[in-house]
């Protein structure tokens, strides 16, 4: 099979969704054809609430979903061959993924740029609204343990630690530019361009050099590279979670979104030259398929690359606060999961017809599933950059470490972006208890990392030691995540039925996404008992627990006559 006739065939189905599907969404069933003023305008406070142009938010809501996850995912998925990893992230973004995304982002712009969590007791009541807060801010503590773990992966590995210098200062231009753009009220394109235009001469300059990002050993803590960086990235994004939204995140995920079109087409583009055919199976029959079932678990391994709790998250946590007009939302939810579609559709050409021969593909895939894992992202880098290279002159070097700056970008995005929305769970979950400490940001930012890099660092991998817990908790956040997906659609369901508005566009993706999760949740926790892992099965237990329990509340809800008003019981 031709790869790039595959890329044809799912970005025309991707426009053709936008054009038709979305619209329909956007006036029928969402009803956000409309000029009410948005939160961004009537809260306007110059932190959270701050008014974007439409460009500049998609950029911000692109790169806080695509991070890591949409490569990850379906970087693994092929395990069971290229045909079911592609037809779940084509249709899964078009049919679940991007309706979910645009209803959370339509939702929370009605509502005062509510979070989910609050969204939860405005339209079921206060139990769910606290039962939701608890999922949300147990999945976000396994979400920043488990980036944190990709990116010091990547930072730790001798080929791709070239990345580390450039990933850093473009941390510090975002800073620069966003000063400078809140100070002078200027606009952030032209800055923008120069500060990508400047990233890659960085990037050009220590491609030829990855030791000047390795670590020495005396820095590497319990004698890993992956724990320090693991510290050193929490770090950053507590620092980066408590600032002004102008000062870095609008900045430097307007640059990112620059890097993600100019990497997607510049991988699309080498597709197009090569030619490349896809060398992996179809149906891959060598995995061992009752060791990993490919139903349930290639619907929430692909996680981000189909559908995403997460994103809802994004959705109500910090794009609605920043929506300049409710026209928006439909060209930053529902195209901005579309665009994470066509990551994620990259990531499988990408590990499918560029690792070479089939040979090597099964080389890289009929191992263990851990080992699978782990070596996900250098897989997709290896293959994204057999596509770059002829763009660069054949430096291999120099078109991985292009491809590693670019994703270690986005993870770092969705990194800081979780711990300001862990941040924001945690003050609505302080209010409701009376915890007034968690009001203070600093604090609730506190809260959000140190947790997270309990679990990052000392939940470990049968014989991988500290700093291996992304092995065995992706898995769990790939359960919780759609869990969490389908928890949010039922919440957009119930507000639809209530309001008199078709249902059907969100009723059905729910409850295929709590057939699939529940099943994958109970087989893990049946497989981390024989294993021992009692901290992996708690968390697991706790979010089946809190599923069945909003559930229960949701059908109370329909059947009371006006569950939008909120309610203390």
């Amino acid at each position: 099979m031709n790869a790039f006739v595959l890329v044809i065939l799912s970005l025309g189905a991707f426009y053709l969704a936008q054009r038709f599907y979305a619209r329909w969404l956007e006036r029928r069933v969402y009803d956000m054809d409309t000029d009410e003023p948005t939160p961004a305008h009537t809260l306007s406070d110059g932190v959270d609430y701050v008014v974007c142009n439409k460009h500049v938010l998609f950029g911000h809501h692109f790169c806080s979903i695509a991070g890591a996850a949409p490569i990850v995912g379906p970087a693994i998925a092929v395990i069971w061959g290229w045909v079911p990893a592609l037809l779940w992230v084509v249709f899964g973004t078009m049919l679940i993924g991007a309706v979910h995304d645009f209803g959370a982002l339509s939702l929370s712009a009605k509502r005062g740029g509510s979070t989910i969590g609050d969204l939860a007791g405005q339209i079921l009541g206060s139990r769910a609204r606290v039962f939701f807060l608890l999922v949300l801010i147990l999945l976000t503590w396994i979400i920043i343990a488990v980036f944190a773990f990709i990116i010091a992966k990547l930072f730790s590995h001798e080929r791709y630690s070239a990345a580390v210098i450039p990933v850093n200062f473009e941390i510090l231009v975002a800073v620069l530019i966003g000063w400078w753009i809140y100070r002078r009220k200027a606009k952030l394109l032209v800055p923008s361009l120069i500060a990508v235009t400047l990233l890659y001469v960085v990037v050009f300059l220590c491609a030829p050099y990855p030791e000047w990002g390795q670590l020495p050993e005396w820095l590497c803590l319990y004698g890993k590279p992956e724990v320090t960086w693991i510290v050193f990235l929490l770090v950053y994004a507590y620092v980066a979670s408590v600032l002004p939204v102008w000062t870095l995140l609008q900045p430097r995920d307007f640059i990112n979104s620059h890097q993600l079109f100019i990497g997607l087409a510049g991988l699309i583009l080498g597709i197009a030259i090569l030619q490349p055919v896809v060398t992996a199976p179809a149906f891959n029959t060598a995995i061992d398929a009752s060791a990993v079932p490919i139903i349930p678990f290639l619907f929430i391994t692909v996680a981000c690359g189909a559908i995403s709790g997460f994103h809802g998250l994004v959705s109500s946590g910090t794009t609605s606060k920043q929506l300049d007009r409710m026209r928006d939302a439909r060209t930053i939810g529902y195209g901005g999961m579309l665009g994470e579609g066509t990551l994620a559709m990259i990531a499988v050409i990408a590990v499918t017809a560029g690792l070479g021969s089939a040979e090597q593909w099964h080389q890289a895939y009929d191992r263990p599933w851990t080992e699978v894992v782990g070596d996900s992202l250098g897989n997709f880098v290896t293959g994204a950059s057999s596509f770059l290279g002829p763009l660069l002159g054949g430096n291999v070097q120099l078109a991985g470490t292009v491809v590693a700056v670019i994703v270690i970008s986005f993870a770092a995005t969705t990194l800081d972006t979780a711990a300001r929305i862990q941040r924001f769970c945690l003050a609505e979950l302080g209010r409701t208890f009376d915890l007034r400490a968690l009001g203070n940001r600093y604090v609730a930012a506190a809260v959000a990392v140190v947790p997270a890099g309990l679990l990052a660092i000392f939940t470990q991998a049968p014989g991988k030691g500290p700093g291996s817990g992304g092995y065995i908790l992706w898995p769990l956040f790939g359960t919780t995540n759609q869990l969490i997906g389908a928890l949010t659609l039922m919440l957009i369901t119930v507000h639809l039925k209530k309001t008199g508005r078709p249902v059907w566009p969100t009723l059905l993706p729910m409850v295929f996404l709590v057939v699939m999760t529940t099943t994958a949740g109970v087989m893990e926790l049946s497989k981390r008992v024989g294993e021992g892992n009692w901290l992996v099965v708690a968390f697991g237990a706790f979010f089946l627990l809190l599923e069945a329990l909003m559930f229960v509340e949701a059908v109370k809800a329909l059947r009371r006559k006006d569950p939008l008003q909120v309610r203390h019981e």
